[in-house]
């Protein structure tokens, strides 16, 4: 059960029909579990997002990017700060792994489109989570083939969440963390347009938990792990908005206001790195070809206030509801050294929100 099927909202806008990053038309998601046993205790996986279904490399789209903090990698960053455009499937994986990461989207993309590193290099995004508490970091990295799987396989359904893909191995306030997603659909100028994040969530404190306005963390000292590792979130945002680059870095920038409202202070070991795209018009590789821009207006109207503000109630709202899935959708996982991460008590956490607000008159 998701987060909402508990009976709770997050925000006041509608979802979008899966409620999920795939809601966004020709967003596929991709995801492979990598679980070994044995010498080496391997708990990780990786996540995979296309952003529509042509080939990124012809048909880039414009994105941004956010560091709320700083202490992870996000490969490909400083040619979407300089040109403001994605020309790569987005992998997720973990810090151990960039490599192979990288390598295997430069594979894939290079059998895909023979003209890759040749027309021009191919500039991946890989962003990774620390998921070394449950993984070994210390063996080998995830395979090759399992990124070529996840970038195979991905589809534009609904999409697993918890420890699965890239979360397989993550925490989450101190209990099992992992993959979440949520969308929301916005009207601007007579439009609906949808907004739907992803992230692999592998951050926070116990002590600072926080659902719905409830001190969580703070109720819930139990099913503590043998001690506190930070991680890192990863946050992947997609719109059908026209959008231009400058507008998706403060749409990415927004994401972290999501995390906040679910208790994050962005601990100074974890790294929390964002990203958006929009995939309302492509940029094309091809000599000569123009393209007609259109974008939503930004700055303020006057009284009628600015249009991206219904983006931005919409980016924060999918963030933290997609948080919320990560910790309800995730199952209890025993790692390497035994190791052990804990489900969310949900019953529990659903029972203390209730008497909370009874008792607050919220």
């Amino acid at each position: 059960m998701r987060f909402r099927d508990y009976g709770f909202r997050v925000g006041y806008l509608p979802t979008g029909t899966l409620n999920a990053i795939t809601d966004v038309q020709g967003v596929r998601v991709g995801q492979v579990s990598w679980i070994t046993d044995g010498d080496v205790v391997h708990r990780t996986g990786v996540t995979v997002i296309w952003p529509h279904a042509g080939n990124p490399f012809r048909d880039r789209v414009f994105a941004g990017t956010w560091i709320l903090n700083g202490y992870g990698i996000m490969t490909g960053r400083a040619v979407i700060e300089e040109w403001g455009v994605l020309g790569a499937p987005i992998v997720l994986c973990n810090t151990r792994s960039i490599g192979l990461g990288y390598e295997a989207s430069v594979q894939f993309m290079s059998d895909l489109d023979r003209e890759v590193g040749d027309l021009d290099v191919l500039m991946p995004i890989v962003a990774e989570c620390d998921d070394g508490f449950l993984n070994d970091n210390r063996g080998s990295a995830t395979p090759v083939e399992v990124f070529a799987q996840a970038l195979r396989e991905a589809n534009t359904g609904p999409i697993a969440e918890g420890a699965v893909g890239a979360g397989t191995g993550t925490q989450l306030f101190s209990f099992k963390g992992g993959i979440g997603t949520s969308s929301r659909v916005v009207r601007v100028y007579g439009k609906n347009y949808t907004v739907g994040i992803l992230v692999n969530t592998n951050f926070g404190s116990r002590h600072q938990l926080q659902v719905q306005g409830v001190p969580l963390g703070q109720m819930i000292a139990d099913f503590m792990p043998a001690y506190e590792k930070e991680g890192s979130c990863i946050g992947v945002l997609a719109t059908d908005a026209p959008l231009m680059p400058s507008q998706l870095k403060r749409l990415a920038k927004r994401i972290g206001l999501g995390l906040v409202r679910t208790g994050s202070v962005g601990n100074d070991g974890s790294g929390e790195l964002f990203i958006a795209f929009s995939t309302a018009q492509t940029v094309p590789r091809e000599a000569g070809a123009t393209s007609n821009m259109e974008y939503i207006a930004t700055g303020q109207f006057w009284t009628q206030g600015a249009p991206i503000d219904s983006l931005f109630d919409a980016t924060v709202e999918a963030a933290e509801e997609a948080v919320l899935n990560a910790l309800v959708q995730s199952h209890t996982t025993v790692g390497r050294d035994g190791h052990v991460l804990t489900q969310f008590p949900v019953e529990r956490g659903v029972d203390f929100i209730r008497d909370y607000r009874r008792r607050t008159d919220l």
